[in-house]
């Protein structure tokens, strides 16, 4: 059968097929049956669902003769650490442009967690405030040094949120089917968190079917979690790149239902933990010995957890989670990732 993803460069980093693992404690408490994605052991960088698409990213910079990638994030991006750790395997340089996206300025935040892991894999950290003209002018000034040093620069925007990025998770998409059809489960649900689109998007085109290729299932829904902006804002940028990806592989993806977000665990905003995420993060680890991230898969997990103790989900079939890492984020936190009264714990706006 023909292979989709013939004709893109392509470099490998996520180290083979992630897990799909069954949650049996963790779905004994929920009341449904949870399967967890474990694309945070892709194994490249401490993981996460970057390098998926930074597979096929970097696969074009290197076919495009390009020696350096420039890229974007919040200062605890796991965009950028893993961007880092790719260069760093490539030996490309790295430029990492991280903005105030998140109001903690603590020294552990600012230091700690992905920060001191992009210092680590050797990138070039430009820092740009929290305003639009201090993000142009850290633009400004890494232009004018790659422009001295002659470099040859791949721009991506930040979470790799471009079409040929999210074609890494058209890739998981077919994995995941393998998988389920392996194991003789069709899955009532899908659950991710959706920040700049790219995963999600991926996702819903992996969905459709094509000649040669897998799909999770006409049946199963693709539910991406708001963690970073709006409902309406998430949704918009889902469509786009998932009509972008649909482009670049010939494939209508708007043949799929509505795309779906919920934005009941956002909270008071991006990077901001709420007591249902520290809940979540306390469950999954209690049960499962799974670790999630404040930021993501925190959030998303609270809402697979609303859903399945009110029954809307997991009462047709199985539920999966993906796991999509960011991990060393957690030790940016500290307590405050801990649910429950925390005497003592820092302020995350200390100096």
């Amino acid at each position: 059968m023909a292979d989709p993803f013939d004709g893109f460069d392509r470099v490998p980093l996520v180290g083979g097929v992630t897990p799909l693992q069954a949650a049996p404690r963790l779905s004994a408490e929920l009341g449904a049956e949870v399967y967890l994605k474990r694309d945070d052991q892709s194994g490249l960088g401490l993981g996460g669902n970057k390098l998926r698409k930074l597979e096929f990213i970097l696969g074009d910079a290197v076919a495009s003769g390009c020696d350096t990638l420039v890229t974007f994030g919040a200062i605890q991006s796991n965009h950028a650490r893993q961007s880092a750790a790719a260069c760093a395997r490539l030996g490309l340089d790295c430029h990492l442009v991280l903005t105030e996206s998140v109001p903690r300025h603590d020294d552990l935040y600012n230091a700690g967690g992905n920060v001191l892991l992009d210092e680590l894999f050797g990138a070039t950290l430009w820092h740009a405030g929290s305003t639009e003209q201090g993000l142009q002018d850290a633009i400004g000034r890494l232009e004018q040094q790659l422009d001295r040093n002659g470099a040859r620069a791949r721009w991506t925007p930040a979470g790799g949120s471009e079409a040929l990025g999210a074609l890494g998770y058209v890739v998981s998409a077919h994995e995941l089917s393998t998988q389920c059809e392996q194991l003789r489960i069709e899955p009532e649900a899908v659950f991710v968190a959706s920040s700049t689109g790219g995963t999600q998007a991926g996702l819903i085109c992996g969905s459709v079917p094509a000649p040669g290729a897998g799909a999770p299932g006409s049946g199963t829904r693709i539910e991406g979690m708001a963690v970073y902006q709006s409902v309406p804002a998430t949704i918009d940028a889902v469509i786009r790149l998932r009509d972008e990806v649909g482009d670049l592989l010939g494939r209508d993806c708007s043949t799929m239902p509505s795309v779906l977000v919920d934005g009941s665990q956002f909270g008071e905003g991006y990077g901001i933990p709420t007591e249902a995420s520290r809940e979540a993060m306390s469950l999954f680890a209690r049960t499962e010995g799974v670790v999630l991230d404040p930021v993501y898969t925190a959030k998303a997990a609270a809402g697979l957890i609303e859903r399945c103790r009110s029954g809307e989900v997991g009462t047709r079939g199985p539920v999966v989670f993906v796991h999509t890492g960011g991990v060393p984020g957690l030790f940016a936190y500290g307590s405050d990732a801990l649910p429950g009264e925390r005497p003592g714990a820092p302020s995350p706006t200390a100096g």
